[in-house]
């Protein structure tokens, strides 16, 4: 090599070296480095954990019926029973049978073997394209719900494994099932009672059970699972709203997430665990507390013909003497807003379920706007038994009256700078892009003279979008609209397809929903509309497109979303492109400009008002500061 090639070498050797060092990451970019990657195998540890302990809860739940192998005699049968139950052994075998409870919204059908609620039908209502069988939140398999009991030789027995004794109830509603155990005065009663509407009372009472079972015990072990089967037409839909709730004692609300699995361990006292659907869902309630408690949600297949499924591992109080029972609520039931919230009427707020929060409002001032407004307003129109069509139509005339004068002032003052244009377009010849500053003093005190409020047109969105939100939250969610048909849609809380293709396209899905077309037909023409209205610069074409590019996103959006929810939206846009066209017919712009040359004219010589001293103020302070950096520039 000759000595440039080697000056060659060392450079480059020399600036990797350098450039190595300068890069090099320093002693607290190091630690933090490490405490971050600490933090991830904490939480990865922490996921690993909450994943094994779910799986205990399915594996706990697995039954196991005590039959007798082929070669296996019946006293080793009975050797075995009585060493895996101990007292509980006379609750090992038996005969399954079955109970049914009903009153005029819910039925239920208990199962001697677990002791368990094993079908839970609502009446009222009907599983998405059948209008002959009641709607049936869970049946068979599909959930289960064990107790663990300690025998006094220490022997842990699950009651999802023991067959229950019925036991006849004088009273109406009423079903009581006991466990037996060796001794004929000790037992542990089951009683269900359904005689509160959609609340199932579940009150679990111990008789003479301290020599039964382990003396120090005090709490009683609880493993809940349940399948969540696929209910209305649009899974992608149903997905969205399907979600494991529950409330601490306290009043706040957590939840698991929608999208993916998720598990939660939850060390605060809880008073109720939610298993929610989009519109139905099943709740355990705990007169005092849960504690010590495991969540997990899963994701279910889209082929399996489930949506989600939850399991929560969790303890109650369990008092052996059986002075203070064990007692709960299973809610089963729709979601709906009244049926739910009528539970915390006549409560003491400290006592309150607020059951009412597995309906989906929306945020905080959405939420308000829909139970002071929207809800009362939804009722009124429906208890005079209109068809829900027309309820919606009337909805929305109301909301766009209420928002009308606003409209109105934006809308005017959109047509003032409009005649203002050519007025606006002689201030910018006159000012050139240099001079800024001066360009826009002027405008603002033409804005000033012509009487004309350029922020006037936020004041509709200001009042119109948080209604806008409202009946996003409301329509979709609103279980009225469940069955509902309107023309070619036969159920206003799923999407209309008039055309499906058996195939996925991306964000669109595998059909076209109607309502959703017209009402992206209907908002195009509006976006014309409103284009012809206001002043726009020819030097941002780009911009003009853009404004028919969002109708079209719509399409997109909206096409999986309730036929209720587009329904709206088109009527609202109706409504909004014939006030609009009435706005052009009463203000055309002679009117605009004689009544711009008349606040003008009173104007003059008034003094200005105080924004537009301060604004002006600033503005010379501005042009102020830029001359004098200007000549420091100069100088250097």
């Amino acid at each position: 090599m000759d000595k440039n090639t080697w000056i060659g070498f060392l450079l480059i050797a020399a600036i990797i070296v350098g450039f190595s060092m300068l890069n090099r990451p320093s002693k607290e970019e190091l630690a933090e480095r490490q405490r971050l990657q600490d933090s991830i195998n904490v939480a990865r540890m922490a996921e690993a954990e909450a994943q094994r302990i779910s799986e205990e809860i399915t594996a706990s739940l697995t039954s196991t019926r005590n039959e007798p192998s082929p070669t296996e005699s019946s006293e080793a049968l009975e050797a075995r029973i009585q060493a895996a139950y101990g007292n509980l052994a006379p609750a090992a075998q038996g005969e399954e049978k079955w109970i049914t409870l009903e009153n005029e919204h819910l039925r239920l059908t208990l199962t001697t073997y677990g002791g368990m609620i094993e079908r839970a039908e609502l009446k009222e209502y009907h599983a998405s394209g059948d209008t002959i069988n009641p709607l049936c939140l869970f049946r068979g398999d599909e959930s289960e719900l064990a107790f663990t009991l300690v025998t006094a030789n220490n022997r842990i027995v699950q009651t999802s494994n023991l067959y229950f004794t019925p036991v006849e109830s004088e009273v109406p509603g009423r079903a009581i099932l006991r466990i037996p155990t060796t001794s004929e005065d000790a037992y542990i009663d089951f009683v269900y009672d359904m005689s509160d509407n959609y609340m199932v009372h579940l009150s679990i009472e111990p008789h003479n059970m301290q020599t039964e079972l382990a003396q120090n015990v005090n709490s009683m072990d609880i493993h809940w699972r349940q399948l969540i089967p696929q209910q209305e037409q649009g899974r992608k839909f149903e997905e969205r709203y399907a979600q494991l709730q529950y409330m601490l004692v306290g009043g706040d609300i957590e939840k698991l997430s929608e999208s993916k699995d998720d598990t939660e361990k939850e060390s605060a006292r809880v008073r109720w665990i939610g298993y929610k659907d989009q519109f139905f869902s099943t709740v355990m309630i705990a007169d005092d507390a849960f504690t010590g408690s495991v969540f997990r949600s899963m994701v279910q297949d889209k082929h399996s013909g489930y949506i989600k499924s939850y399991a929560t591992q969790t303890s109650v109080p369990f008092d052996l003497s059986g002075k203070t029972p064990t007692g709960m609520r299973f809610y089963l039931g729709p979601n709906h807003y009244h049926t739910l919230k009528a539970y915390d009427e006549g409560v003491e707020k400290s006592e309150r379920l607020y059951l009412n929060t597995l309906v989906p409002l929306g945020w905080k001032i959405v939420s308000w706007i829909n139970t002071a407004l929207v809800i009362p307003m939804f009722d009124l129109f429906t208890s005079w038994g209109l068809h829900i069509g027309i309820v919606i139509l009337l909805m929305t005339i109301v909301i766009k009256l209420i928002i009308l004068p606003f409209v109105f002032v934006s809308y005017k003052s959109s047509a003032k700078m409009k005649a203002l244009k050519p007025q606006i377009d002689a201030i910018n010849e006159k000012y050139p892009a240099e001079k800024m500053q001066e360009r826009q003093t002027a405008t603002m005190q033409l804005y000033q003279q012509a009487g004309v409020n350029p922020m006037s047109g936020c004041l509709p969105m200001l009042f119109q979008f948080p209604v806008l939100m409202a009946m996003f939250w409301f329509l979709p969610t609103a279980i009225e609209l469940r069955g509902k048909s309107l023309w070619w849609a036969n159920d206003l809380s799923t999407y209309d397809a008039v055309f499906q293709w058996g195939f996925n396209i991306p964000l669109l899905g595998d059909h076209l929903s109607l309502f959703c077309l017209l009402m992206t037909i209907c908002n195009i023409g509006y976006t014309y509309i409103t284009m012809q209205t206001q002043a726009t610069d020819p030097n941002m074409k780009f911009m003009k497109y853009m404004m028919y590019a969002m109708p079209l996103m719509f399409l997109f959006i909206f096409n999986d979303y309730a036929a209720g929810l587009s329904y709206y939206y088109l009527v609202s846009l109706f409504f909004t492109i014939l006030q609009t066209m009435i706005f052009r017919w009463t203000l055309n712009d002679e009117k605009m400009l004689a009544e711009i040359e008349a606040n003008k004219k009173k104007k003059a010589g008034k003094t200005k008002s105080g924004f537009m001293q301060r604004l002006e103020q600033m503005q010379r302070e501005q042009q102020k500061y830029a001359r004098e950096q200007a000549k420091a520039n100069m100088r250097r």
